[in-house]
């Protein structure tokens, strides 16, 4: 028989290929989030920092764009928030574990 330390491991790396979650570091301080945040989002800055520091300068349509950046990503966040609670109790039994107690 198979011990199950080992088949553990052998799924795990069958199923990984040796890429398992980063332990002690979960959640948002992360390589990708420093990469996303970093370097892909840094357009972004560039272009809102325009809005107020270049010329001509109109406050009232930075701000208004400004508005509508932190309204799309907010509607982001709050439907993939949404949508990994429907997941959760659909597909898992439950819906995750910051909402829902944690542990059988």
């Amino acid at each position: 028989m198979i011990a199950p330390a080992t088949l553990m491991s052998a799924l795990s790396w069958l199923l990984y290929h040796g890429y398992d979650g980063t332990e002690g570091v979960t959640g948002f301080p992360n390589t990708g989030t420093y990469l996303i945040f970093g370097v892909v989002l840094v357009p972004i800055y560039v272009m809102v920092a325009a809005w107020f520091l270049g010329s001509p300068r109109d406050s009232k349509t930075g701000l208004m764009g400004v508005t509508y950046l932190v309204g799309i990503t907010a509607q982001m966040w709050i439907g993939m928030f949404v949508l990994t609670v429907i997941i959760g109790a659909v597909f898992y039994g439950g819906i995750p574990e910051p909402l829902a107690s944690g542990g059988p």
